[in-house]
């Protein structure tokens, strides 16, 4: 995320039941041909159906809002699904229909602020102490460190291509990305909310002062103060994006040489795509790695220098960059597992950054199975 101490991401261009909401029942996101006022109070007179159809075009774009305030995919869930719950409890107050994406907006934002409120102060394992030595094993997850989940880009799909407009998509893929989510989630919840509702989703600062209730000057102040914060915090080498810009053939190439280290168990092959700067972190674990050495060495110690360890990989995308899912074989004849997802940032032809995320339930967020039978190809 380039120059936000002085630029925006916009300035740069390249009381009935409880009705239950799941993500395959959202992404159907059925557009009713009425009159939302009809559906409106329609809903309003305890009409689940009407509701469902008023709520859920506005599934996904709330829970990319949940996602950038709160890093974690499944957290997401968990706001916009109380979002709809507030949503259907306080709709006989709801009257005015210019507002009502705007309301469903306020309510998923604080939501999010108070699931922010109950988090302890964090940091970026790279603040909280210096690279570790790659021969030991990693630290277990603290909570000091931020926790961050990646975001399927199989779910991206309908938002990145529904705009005609190319900034727009250019925006939405800049704030998706991992090293920006990081960041913004050393920020307060306020000044969070209102980066995020001013510089991502173009909301006028009068707008925003509504959503939080307060003054315009207010949030021209946490707007200002969360952009100097955010450019302190990025990591080196984030500042300029267009530097980054990998070809399709080359990308390809890499990712398909990083699966094959994997699955051969060859980390000098890795090591050679590796810049030599790479990193390697694995948030929420406090543990990572700096220098292609380093990050060779660690994979090495950790999964082929006592007991080798078998992998299958497949290739996948998550928050606009290319990943891997890695599945570990349990026994000599059993099947592979899946163990993880691997987000690979390239730069200059080489994998720049790896971000490990060791969470054994991903694979249902990112439509992949849980068992690879050994017999089958990949």
């Amino acid at each position: 995320m380039a120059g936000l101490g002085g630029q925006t991401l916009r300035e740069r261009r390249s009381p009935h039941s409880k009705p239950r909401y799941t993500r395959a029942v959202a992404e159907t996101a059925i557009r009713s041909v009425e009159p939302i006022e009809g559906l409106i109070a329609a809903a309003q007179a305890g009409d689940n159906e009407a509701f469902r159809h008023i709520t859920e075009p506005y599934y996904r774009e709330l829970h990319m809002h949940c996602y950038r305030m709160l890093g974690s995919f499944h957290d997401a869930e968990d706001a916009v699904q109380e979002t709809f719950v507030r949503a259907w409890r306080g709709l006989a107050t709801f009257q005015s229909r210019a507002q009502f994406r705007s309301w469903l907006y306020k309510i998923a934002t604080n939501a999010c602020l108070r699931q922010i409120e109950r988090r302890p102060s964090r940091v970026l394992s790279r603040q909280y102490g210096p690279p570790a030595d790659p021969t030991l094993p990693p630290s277990p997850p603290v909570s000091e460190i931020v926790r961050l989940e990646p975001y399927p880009d199989l779910l991206l799909g309908d938002q990145q291509t529904s705009s005609p407009d190319p900034e727009t998509v250019y925006i939405l893929r800049e704030s998706m990305e991992l090293a920006f989510l990081a960041a913004i989630q050393l920020l307060p919840g306020r000044q969070r909310a209102a980066l995020l509702l001013r510089d991502v989703l173009g909301w006028r600062a009068s707008e925003v002062a509504n959503l939080l209730e307060c003054s315009v000057a207010s949030v021209n102040s946490a707007l200002q103060r969360a952009r100097a914060n955010l450019a302190e915090r990025l990591p080196p080498g984030e500042e300029d994006s267009a530097s980054r810009v990998v070809s399709v053939a080359a990308e390809r190439s890499l990712v398909a040489q990083y699966m094959g280290a994997w699955e051969e168990g060859d980390m000098n092959a890795l090591a050679a795509i590796l810049r030599e700067d790479a990193v390697l972190t694995m948030p929420p674990a406090s543990t990572w790695f700096q220098g292609r050495a380093a990050v060779a060495a660690f994979f090495h110690s950790l999964c082929f220098s006592q007991i080798r360890k078998r992998f299958r990989v497949l290739a996948t995308r998550a928050n606009g960059l290319p990943a891997c899912a890695a599945y570990e074989r349990d026994a000599d004849d059993g099947p592979y597992t899946f163990n993880g997802i691997m987000v690979l940032r390239l730069e200059g032809n080489l994998v720049a950054e790896i971000t490990g995320f060791g969470d054994p339930y991903l694979f249902r967020s990112f439509g992949l199975p849980e068992i690879l039978d050994p017999d089958e190809t990949p």
